[in-house]
Order: structure tokens, then sequence, then C-alpha cells
């Protein structure tokens, strides 16, 4: 068979197992360059949640000990580590991409550079996608994430924040870079929100645990409305990074403190967010640090629920044109509990607003526009025009849209 007959092969590199927003994305991507032809191997250093659902899309899995830069890696000492990791696992990571057969590389995240070099010593084309917007690292520990990208064959930016903040010049002047919005699957059918708050406001926190994601500033906010008369309740779903216990325990000390255990729970890492989403009236994005792509804001709006997030980076380009998300002042307790109040406020108009936003936001980031745009720029590397990497014989057609009632209409028995 020659090369032209058969599929095209792209080894996928992850740095781990997880189900969160980069993690997520991978997988959607899999999803789309399967059904229109490539065949997928993905790389992974552990197991977790993640491996059964790439299986299932149809991927084949590698488990691979592969170097992944930490910020525990940005200090001179876990430097001098993770060199030595990259000097004794280099031979093993292109050895692999011999071993599947790969045409080209695609390095999920610039947590895992040394892919790129794994890719170019084995004479492989290699594209980074980028989900980071790291604009608060020091300058040094920025370069060690980012410069590598000049390497790469290609670069795919999920956002123009993570684009800019890589400062991809030298990519644009040679034409490697692309932005690539995520593709997200929202649920099959929205249902609108309730039609009156007659009970605690519902607010759902979505993500990881840790300092940067502001999880605390909505403890407190829950806690704030309570003093000015307005009663909420707060769903927290997610865990931690390994190291960052301390942080949940801290959550869990703060909500005791200021005695609100009955009115915040912990649910912890839920492989599907949809019915949670669902369940809450609004949904909070406090990142207190950059965000390249708002995700958790667009799942929010893609099941009609308003959000109120931080008004920076990647989470105001994400809320553009979206008339039920409300932007915030960073790392302001007393701004996001406003926020809050203005949803229970003014909530016919926001309940309508994100009903509208839903069908915005489908359209918007639809997963067919985003397996395409994926594997277009896989081919692009590979000098093919875009299109399938060996039109399955039952490729998928993008289903025509149907139009979606209005949210009066939905109610009409």
């Amino acid at each position: 068979m020659s090369a032209a007959d058969r599929a095209r092969t792209v080894l996928v590199a992850n740095p781990s197992a997880d189900l969160y927003g980069s993690d997520r994305m991978m997988l959607e991507g899999v999803r789309g360059l399967v059904e229109l032809g490539w065949r997928v191997v993905v790389t992974s250093s552990d197991d977790g949640p993640l491996i059964p659902l790439l299986r299932a899309a149809g991927a084949d899995v590698r488990f691979l000990d592969a170097p992944v830069i930490r910020k525990s890696a940005l200090r001179p000492r876990g430097l001098v580590r993770l060199l030595g990791d990259v000097v004794a696992h280099g031979p093993r990571m292109r050895r692999l991409i011999a071993d599947v057969g790969a045409d080209v590389v695609l390095v999920n995240t610039v947590t895992i550079p040394f892919w790129i070099l794994a890719a170019r010593r084995a004479g492989v084309p290699s594209v980074v996608h980028v989900h980071e917007a790291e604009s608060t690292l020091p300058a040094a520990a920025r370069a060690i994430l980012t410069r590598p990208l000049r390497w790469a064959s290609g670069v795919i930016f999920n956002s123009q924040t993570s684009r800019r903040v890589a400062g991809s010049a030298w990519l644009e002047r040679r034409d490697r870079a692309r932005v690539v919005p995520n593709g997200v699957a929202g649920p099959s059918a929205p249902t609108p929100a309730r039609i009156r708050l007659d009970a605690p406001l519902r607010i759902v926190y979505v993500g990881r645990l840790s300092p940067r994601k502001g999880v605390d500033l909505v403890v407190d906010a829950v806690a704030r409305l309570q003093g000015l008369g307005l009663a909420a309740e707060l769903e927290i779903v997610g865990d931690v990074f390994p190291g960052y216990e301390w942080y949940e325990q801290s959550l869990r000390d703060r909500v005791s403190e200021l005695a609100i255990g009955e009115r915040v729970r912990f649910a912890g890492f839920q492989r599907s967010v949809w019915d949670r989403l669902s369940a809450a009236d609004v949904a909070v994005v406090p990142s207190r640090g950059a965000e390249s792509f708002g995700n958790v804001l667009i799942e929010a709006a893609l099941c009609a629920r308003p959000v109120v997030a931080a008004d920076h980076t990647g989470l105001r380009e994400a809320s553009a044109d979206l008339a039920s998300a409300l932007l915030v002042a960073t790392n302001d307790v007393d701004a996001l509990a406003a926020g809050l109040r203005r949803v229970h406020d003014e909530w016919d108009a926001m309940r309508e607003g994100a009903w509208g936003d839903a069908e915005r936001v489908r359209l918007r980031h639809s997963p067919d526009r985003y397996h395409r745009a994926l594997s277009a720029a896989l081919l692009e590397r590979l000098g093919e025009e875009t299109g399938s990497a060996a039109a399955p014989a039952h490729a998928p057609s993008p289903q025509a849209g149907s139009r979606r009632p209005r949210l009066t209409e939905e109610l009409t028995p």
C-alpha cells in the first residue's frame, strides 16, 4: 500500500491522563481526527480517566514515561533533574515515533516540548497545540515554555490570547501559526433555567482547586451574599493537583470558619459536568491567574446558564458577545458577590440571554468545525490539501443545524 493510499498517522503526546481543559480538548480532537480518517495513537505518561475515553474514540494508546515541565522544574535544581530526564528518555520517545509510523506528532500543551526535539530527530514534522497563556510567569520561566515553539513545524493556538502571550512573531513570519478556537460538544439539548429564583441562588464552580483558580473567592462571596440577605448555595466540582491537598483543606477550613457548611458542597472530580452545570443557576470562573480560554465559561453557556467571570485574558475573549456573561474585577470578593447579586436581581434578562447564548456558542464552538480545522492544520504541515487524512468509507458530514425554539416556545406545553 502506498503512502497516498493509507491513512495518515498522528502521534498525539499528552502530559497526563486527566480530564481537565486541555485533556478534554485533546479528546475531542482525537474523536474528530478518527472520524476524518486519521490513524491516531496517543501517548501518555500515566493511566487515568482519559484513557478509556481515548480508546472508545478509536485511538491506540501507548504509555511512555516522558519528561514534563512542571513548576518544580522551573527552579535550578528541578531544571537539572529535568534535563537528566530528557537525556534518559529521548531515545525512547524517538523509538515510539518510529514504531507507530507517525507522519506527524501533535504535542498537546507547551509543558512537553521535548517531543518537538524527538520528532525533529526522527525526521517527522511536529505541531504544538498551545492551551496556555502564562503571562504572569517570570520572563525566564515563560521562555522555557514558549521558546521551543520555534523548533516546531507548526503551532496551533486555542485563542488569540494564547497566541499573543506566546510572542509568536517568529512563527508568524514563517506562516507557522494558526488559531483554532476550542470545539466543545455540549449537552444534547440544554434545559432552560428555572423561571423564578424562589430558593437559594445555586452557584457552581467547575475546575481544578488551586489558588490561581480563585475558588476561595467564591467561598467568601457566598458568605458575603448571605450577609447581604441573599441566600446562596455553592457546589464545587473538581479536585487538586497532587501536592495541593493543603489548598482543598484550606477551603474546607474556610467554609467552617464562615459557618456556611450547609451552603457549600464539595462534589470532587466529575467525568461529565453537564448535569452539574444544568442544576445550577449560575456558574463562576473567578481565576486569579491568566487563562488562555474560558472552557468552563463556554460549557456553562452551552447549558444556557449565566456566568460570572474574572475580567482578564482568555475569559474576556471567550465571553465576547455573550449577553449573560458578566465580567468582574479580578481577585475581588466584593466584585464577585456583586456580579452574582446582579444575576439574581436581573434574573429574567439573564435567563433569556443565556438561552440565546447557548445557540450562539453552539455554532461558534462547533466540534465539527474544530475537527476540520485541526485536521487541516496537521495536513498543512504535511504539505497536503485540507480535508480527510484518507477519506473514510463513511466520512461524517456536517449535520444540518435545526432551529432551536425561543425560550418562550420551549416552555409551551
